[in-house]
């Protein structure tokens, strides 16, 4: 609406009238700036292309060590945002099977990973600390703030 529409509507109007609509009309404006205004929040996100149940895995170096963290459920043809901060560093690792435990996604960096939910520091002597060691694939995001990862079936 253009300015001078919305100054012909409230000025037909009684002043209790005019401050009622001019009101709903402020806090509209106001509840809808966030949405132009607010920057975009950076996130990693993974989508199933397969046609199966996926269970995911991420890895990622964060300042002093190697963390990873999983799990998130992602099913045929959806997605899943597994980092919603900034990314800090050009490479993440994915790891991925389906809910039967065959690797759907697999690389060669090793890394821990558990049986249930987990954020482990560290990758090296996985077996040695109570983990199971996984291949993890590199996935080189070229450091933007946002990067989707599209799974598809293997072969």
């Amino acid at each position: 609406m253009e300015f001078g529409r919305i100054f012909v509507k409230f000025h037909g109007l009684s002043n209790a009238r005019r401050f009622s609509a001019a009101g709903r009309a402020l806090g509209l404006g106001l509840y809808l700036i966030p949405c132009f205004v607010a920057p975009a929040q950076a996130q990693f996100a993974v989508c199933n292309q397969t046609l199966n149940v996926m269970n995911v895995a991420v890895g990622r170096y964060d300042y002093e060590n190697f963390t990873t963290s999983g799990w998130w459920t992602v099913g045929p043809n959806r997605c899943a945002n597994v980092i919603d901060e900034v990314l800090n560093a050009r490479y993440v690792y994915v790891f991925a099977q389906d809910v039967f435990g065959k690797e759907i996604m697999n690389g060669a960096t090793p890394m821990c990973i558990d049986t249930k939910r987990f954020d482990i520091v560290g990758e090296e002597d996985c077996l040695v600390r109570g983990y199971l060691e996984a291949r993890f694939k590199e996935v080189d995001t070229f450091k933007s703030e946002r990067w989707t990862l599209f799974v598809y079936p293997p072969g």
